[in-house]
């Protein structure tokens, strides 16, 4: 069997993975909270997690893998969105417009991630499902003296945990102290204790509990949803690097404080961020777009997920255009060199080493960079596939079997023999001109012209080419 090592943040170390059963291995991705489309940055850990995900059904079983991530739907941010709407007139009450725009937000989101390759995990919890497993939790937390109510909140009581807290993202708790922004409230008795539980009014969403009508914290969310869906103990845990503190670190002492003899997740894995042509995305830079703005501009899901499978999860990767061109060209050629094939029986060894040690995607990437230039098409299929590409159902933005491009070839290689006889080359010019504006590469030699779609290439720039 394939051994797999993973860097795992809480030991800060490279591991072999051995999970705890090998029938039944479990991982735990965070989700999204569903306010609004999916950033270009939040697409990244679910390619990288997906990577894993197929991996491990690689060398399992598909049978043998359970994927969860959650939908976060239970948060201000999405109260304030709903707020929005009925302040401009919608209809409905605030609870009401709250489903909506979360339901509204979790079909996005699905049809987004679908479009870069994504498999849906095999569970998909919605936090406001669990609340009933949250406010158990809360209870038991408080009972083993690890957390206090105060004015209608229960709070996580940091002192109780101490000595463990901070281990994952490797703090103190009076460096946290000293240097985190904290909410600062007059209930808390300590600055870093954490919300379990807060008040609602009769207009926002709420649930009633021992503690008053009220709704959860985000982070007891990911708690409750993980013990519930995979036990007391699982395998892997992870999210983006932004995560580690304080939502991975308040997950952990929520969850081994509630069940002690668990180990709740052995190995954490962590992505860096993403950047857009060199510099870190936001609005103010005018960089900031969603997944679906680069679909509405024509830029192939496929072709999303191969720029990102060129950076190994851990550093951080810089978006580009360039980069997406590149890309979108590598992936016309490897589809024309696949296309009317069945894949191998199996993937190409190297590359199940490359994603074996620490998801090396690039590693992956360069190998069947060289499955294509030895002609190995179907070997290139088999293993493209691992890493979700060159999939059948992805392929539509690829096709060109409908658009004849030989009129074009042999005009140009026509007026390339004039040109060679009378040496005047600007109607040649003028051609290769506008075929390279319509996406083509030319491709001019002593056997003729070749015109191939490249990236970004759209056949209704060649209707004005005379």
């Amino acid at each position: 069997m394939t051994t797999i090592k993973l860097h795992n943040t809480r030991t800060r170390a490279k591991e072999e993975f051995v999970p705890i059963d090998p029938d039944n291995v479990r991982m735990y991705v965070c989700g999204p909270t569903v306010y609004d489309r999916a950033h270009l940055g939040n697409a990244r850990p679910v390619v990288v997690f997906d990577v894993l995900y197929r991996l491990l059904r690689h060398v399992y079983g598909h049978e043998h893998v359970t994927y969860v991530r959650n939908f976060t739907d239970v948060d201000d941010k999405i109260n304030a969105t709903a707020l929005a709407r009925k302040q401009a007139g919608a209809e409905g009450t605030l609870e009401q417009l709250v489903q909506e725009r979360s339901d509204e937000t979790i079909g996005w989101y699905l049809h987004d991630m679908g479009a870069l390759g994504a498999l849906e995990p095999d569970q998909m919890p919605r936090a406001t499902r669990y609340i009933d497993q949250m406010i158990a939790m809360i209870e038991d937390l408080i009972a083993k003296g690890h957390a206090y109510e105060a004015e209608g909140h229960v709070l996580f009581a940091v002192d109780s945990w101490r000595d463990e807290y901070g281990k994952l993202s490797g703090r103190s708790v009076d460096d946290m102290i000293a240097g985190a922004r904290v909410e600062v409230a007059p209930y808390k008795k300590n600055p870093m204790d954490f919300v379990l539980w807060k008040p609602s009014d009769d207009e926002l969403p709420g649930w009633e509990s021992p503690w008053g009508r009220g709704r959860p914290g985000w982070h007891i969310e990911c708690s409750a949803m993980s013990y519930e869906l995979l036990g007391e103990s699982f395998d892997i845990h992870g999210g983006g690097n932004d995560l580690m503190f304080p939502h991975h670190e308040n997950e952990i002492a929520q969850s081994k404080c509630a069940h002690p003899h668990g180990e709740f997740a052995r190995y954490w894995l962590h992505n860096e961020m993403l950047q857009v042509e060199g510099k870190k995305m936001s609005k103010s830079l005018g960089n900031f777009f969603t997944v679906h703005d680069l679909l509405d501009q024509g830029v192939p899901g496929e072709v999303i997920r191969f720029v990102f499978l060129q950076t190994h999860y851990r550093k951080p990767m810089d978006w580009t255009e360039k980069k997406a061109r590149e890309a979108e060209a590598t992936l016309r050629k490897w589809r024309a060199l696949t296309a009317g094939i069945e894949p191998a029986a199996s993937a190409a060894p190297a590359v199940i080493a490359a994603l074996a040690d620490d998801l090396n995607t690039a590693g992956a990437l360069a190998d069947l960079h060289r499955l294509a230039s030895d002609g190995d098409a179907a070997t290139l299929l088999a293993s493209a596939q691992v890493l979700g590409l060159l999939e059948s159902d992805m392929g539509a933005w690829a096709e060109t079997d409908d658009v004849d491009l030989s009129a074009h070839a042999d005009r140009l290689a026509r007026v390339r023999v004039e040109a060679m006889q009378t040496k005047d080359f600007s109607e040649v010019d003028r051609l290769k001109a506008a075929y390279l504006a319509a996406g083509l590469e030319v491709r001019m030699s002593k056997d003729g012209v070749e015109l191939v779609p490249g990236a970004g290439f759209d056949a209704s720039r060649l209707e004005g080419v005379e």
